[in-house]
């Protein structure tokens, strides 16, 4: 064996990396780094932030008529889902060791639990977007897709129009359609839901 072999043996590996658009590389984080992060306080409890492959990604302010079209949501859902499904608001949406989403609200099965939940389970993610709309549609949306959230919808805060998007493949949605504020949302796979969002004002 040379002496450059020997040196490739004992040398450290080398760190994992990514590398930003601007080409410069950067160590990704894992969830359980993150979480490890947060419970040391090296980040603030509540600090919004998604991971996304691995690079922490800041998430915009929420306004006013984010959170009063969120509190509307919120009601119905508790309101209109049957006793063996269950939502969440704001959940930590682990999808993979170095990626996780935090849509405002996710519906699943009881029985699967928010430890079951994954892309498989999730019956449908909603985001209610208002300064990071083009992002949830595009970006955001394409992330949905690929983890295999078979029905995400995006709604505009603003003009309460939602982007419905179903049929995921790793590179995208298939359908993907807008509906109107007027026209009551109904989700494939929680039929018992009907989400009119003009009631809300």
């Amino acid at each position: 064996m040379t002496v450059h072999h020997r040196r490739l043996l004992n040398d450290p590996p080398e760190p994992r990396t990514t590398q930003a658009a601007e080409g410069l590389r950067r160590r990704p984080f894992t969830v359980v780094e993150i979480e490890a992060f947060v419970a040391a306080g090296v980040i603030d409890a509540h600090e919004r932030f998604e991971l996304i492959g691995g690079e922490i990604v800041p998430m915009s302010p929420k306004g006013i008529r984010h959170e009063r079209l969120k509190t509307f949501v919120n009601r119905e859902l508790a309101r209109q889902l049957p006793d063996d499904l269950a939502f969440t608001p704001e959940t930590t949406f682990r999808l993979s060791e170095d990626t996780f989403l935090e849509p405002d609200f996710v519906v699943y099965d009881k029985a699967v639990g928010l430890e079951g939940l994954n892309g498989a389970t999730c019956l449908l993610a909603i985001e209610i977007s208002d300064t990071s709309l083009a992002w949830d549609r595009g970006r955001k949306a394409g992330i949905y897709a690929a983890f295999g959230i078979e029905e995400l919808w995006v709604v505009d805060a603003v003009r309460l129009e939602t982007r419905v998007h179903r049929q995921p493949t790793p590179t995208g949605y298939r359908l993907v359609r807008d509906q109107a504020a007027t026209s009551a949302l109904q989700a494939l796979r929680v039929p018992q839901l009907r989400l009119d969002l003009t009631g809300h004002v």
